[in-house]
């Protein structure tokens, strides 16, 4: 009798234990189970496109938060902890417009720049935006700062032609634990193959695409002759007696410095940011300036043009329309040339409005201040 007894007993406590195992086990599962991801929708910070015939009317989107399974973050090996990015040196003209969380994403994408040539390089920020993400909004905030970050960084550096902010997502992953929640923050190419343009599909292109554009930059630094002035006209000069007008709207690489110097194809914002590529070589102080433009016919339309510095004043550059297209053929005359170059705000502001607001509900840069007289 006593030995059913003591079996009944050891029966109830083996199932006690059991139990209170399966219960251990339900809530380690809940608390990693509340694990989620908010991956940024395409066209995030919008398609930076500024040209006379295609304006980019998207806005910045709402983060979504999908679904997560907790073992893909276990397997993706990203970092939770803090990256560190403030020994990184940057002085480029709207970085220093820019608050400090979008600084730390402009800082993570110029010291990551060589890495990025591959399409498909992650970058990441571990948990340091946590302050941000647990504030009323925080997704949408680091969204904003987001935006900023890669507008800023796409008019401070001409040369990263081949990237696509469009395909470059900012993933947000959230665990949550009944302590709070801890993020690990990452920018990749999503579900897209890479975050190149379309006209790249391999770091080997995108390789000998950049020797190509240097190898006419080089050339152009080597003629500089140490005079501004001089040296300013020498590279407006060559870009409007090389670059073809695409009135079509449609050839490859016609916004981009690519287009420009090697195609020798391009619309008003590839003009103006070969204008300033070859300018930052030089050293020569030059922004690439967004806004509308009013033509002879007296249509407003989209337009890119530049600032640039000369002997502590700055003035505006038009190489676009320094290039006209000449209906029915013929010849440019020499006045011309320069009915946009160098020109001061009293002259320039007639037919150039500037707008410091790239995409729209995008934030708002400043310019330098224009001469009131022309050089």
């Amino acid at each position: 009798m006593n030995s059913k007894f003591a079996s009944f007993v050891m029966s109830i406590v083996i199932i006690l234990i059991i139990g209170a195992l399966i219960l251990l086990g339900m809530i380690f599962y809940q608390e990693i189970s509340n694990t989620e991801t908010a991956a940024v929708p395409e066209n995030f910070v919008g398609n930076y496109t500024s040209n006379e015939n295609t304006v980019d009317t998207e806005t910045i989107k709402t983060p979504q938060v999908v679904e997560n399974n907790p073992l893909d973050d276990i397997q993706s090996g990203g970092s939770t902890a803090n990256v560190d990015y403030s020994s990184v040196t940057v002085d480029k003209y709207f970085y220093k417009q820019l608050e400090e969380p979008s600084k730390t994403i402009y800082k993570a994408l110029e010291s990551n720049k060589e890495n990025m040539k591959s399409g498909t390089y992650r970058i990441e920020f571990g948990n340091s935006f946590s302050d941000i993400l647990n504030t009323a909004n925080g997704q949408d905030l680091l969204g904003d700062y987001y935006q900023s970050a890669i507008e800023a960084y796409t008019y401070d550096n001409p040369d990263v032609f081949y990237l696509s902010p469009n395909k470059m997502y900012l993933n947000i992953e959230t665990t949550t634990y009944s302590s709070g929640a801890t993020y690990n923050v990452f920018i990749n190419s999503g579900s897209e193959k890479n975050y190149f343009t379309d006209e790249f599909s391999s770091e080997a292109q995108v390789e000998s695409a950049i020797s190509q554009i240097e190898q006419v930059k080089n050339t152009l630094v080597s003629r500089r002759t140490g005079n501004t002035y001089d040296d300013i006209k020498m590279v407006h000069d060559y870009l409007i007696n090389n670059i073809e007008y695409d009135t079509t709207i449609s050839k490859a690489n016609i916004y981009d410095v690519y287009g420009a110097l090697v195609n020798h194809v391009a619309v008003c914002e590839g003009y103006a940011r070969s204008f300033k590529y070859i300018l930052d070589e030089m050293g020569i102080p030059c922004v690439l300036v967004i806004g509308t433009g009013t033509n002879s016919r007296g249509e407003t339309e989209r337009h890119a043009w530049n600032y640039v510095e000369v002997q502590g004043n700055w003035y505006a550059v038009d190489c676009t329309w320094d290039d006209p297209v000449v209906v029915g053929g013929g010849t440019v005359s020499e006045s011309s040339k320069y009915k946009y170059f160098l020109k001061g705000s009293n002259e320039f502001f007639a037919d150039h409005i500037p707008s410091g607001q790239f995409t729209p509900g995008g934030k708002e840069f400043s310019y330098p201040s224009l001469s009131s007289s022309s050089y």
